[in-house]
């Protein structure tokens, strides 16, 4: 908010690629902040278009091919392309528009998920201190040892950097657009999402999973492609969840599609925006450029659709794990205007103001 730019009809255009170009090239003379600004926003846009996009399309495709019985990349892409044109309604409406409807669509998928776990969590609230003892002996004593200890810590990143985004600077993007007195109030309610996205619904998902598996459906250790055999067949990502909840709530399934479609919908259009922050640092905030972007954006949705798990979730972890880098060097630089900025809100609350 610090280092965000408004036009004069009062749009925003914030996010790290501002803060690094500008707060540190305040520090430095070198054009060390518009190169890291500039390698930033290149991430953030190959982000929007991986995780943001295709890794989403990717999973409710697979859902919702699990759920009628679909098989092979045709029936993918048709998804896709039902999908795309969703999406291309909403984001060619703005900010304004994907503000209302994200508003919407996230805090149903969200009750319905937390839900529908706590009453998995509920029904084997006894298998819970094994299944939260399986989890940490796995994260801290895998069979492989040394070279299983470092390939975990590895996952692990790459899953947290992922799931909730900190440090990679996304959702800094978004933050950046409201209206507050103190850029720095607003860092405070940022705190808030990760502890949502991995604490709490991170951690009953992987319960429910766990507990699907406590009579050893699965080996934990049998991954190809990010997939585990389950009666002969090979099964990943979504489809994985899909079998936990079910297994527990029968005919869930059909729920848990809705709640999937609901989440790629509200985190593809958030990351179209995200993107586009991006691609008009980068290109200039022309209609043209807005539109190109729009419509790759929207292509990407199909590919994304037909696409095998594995490539996709590989390209999706590179860019968005890459993010970090520019942005954490930034913010280290930039450490001294937080403290600032942090203690002038402080004051502020504590004068009343």
């Amino acid at each position: 908010m610090k280092y965000r730019d408004v036009d004069n009809d009062g749009t925003v255009y914030g996010g790290p690629m501002y803060y690094l170009s500008k707060g540190i090239n305040e520090l430095v003379a070198a054009p060390i902040g518009s190169i890291l600004g500039i390698i930033f926003a290149v991430l953030c846009v190959g982000a929007s278009l991986g995780g943001g996009n295709m890794f989403q399309a990717n999973q409710a495709a697979a859902q919702v091919k699990s759920m009628l019985g679909m098989e092979g990349g045709a029936s993918g892409t048709m998804i896709g392309i039902v999908m795309a044109v969703l999406v291309a309604v909403v984001i060619i409406g703005g900010i304004k528009r994907i503000a209302t409807v994200t508003e919407k669509i996230v805090p149903l998928m969200a009750i319905i998920y937390v839900v529908a776990a706590l009453i998995i969590i509920v029904l084997n609230i006894g298998s819970v201190p094994a299944a939260f003892g399986q989890i940490i002996a796995g994260a801290f004593t895998p069979a492989a040892g040394v070279g299983g200890f470092i390939g975990v810590i590895m996952t692990g990143f790459q899953r947290a950097a992922f799931s909730n985004e900190s440090g990679a600077g996304s959702a800094a993007i978004a933050h950046s657009a409201v209206k507050t007195r103190y850029p720095a109030s607003e860092g405070v309610v940022a705190l808030l999402e990760p502890f949502i996205d991995t604490v709490v619904i991170c951690t009953m998902t992987a319960l429910v999973i766990v507990l699907f598996n406590m009579n050893g459906t699965f080996t934990y250790g049998d991954v190809v492609k990010n997939e585990v055999l389950i009666d002969g067949a090979r099964i990943g990502g979504v489809d994985l969840t899909s079998h936990a909840f079910d297994d527990a709530l029968p005919n869930f399934r059909y729920v848990l599609t809705i709640a999937i479609i609901l989440f790629a919908f509200s985190t593809m259009i958030s990351w179209s925006y995200y993107g586009l922050q991006s691609w008009k640092f980068l290109f200039g905030r022309s209609p043209t450029v807005d539109m190109a972007y729009k419509i790759m954006f929207c292509l990407f949705i199909v590919v994304g659709a037909g696409a095998t798990l594995d490539s996709v979730i590989r390209f999706s972890d590179a860019m968005i794990l890459a993010l970090v880098f520019p942005n954490m060097l930034g913010l280290f630089l930039l450490f001294p205007k937080v403290r600032q900025e942090l203690n002038r809100y402080l004051a502020a609350v504590k004068a009343n103001k």
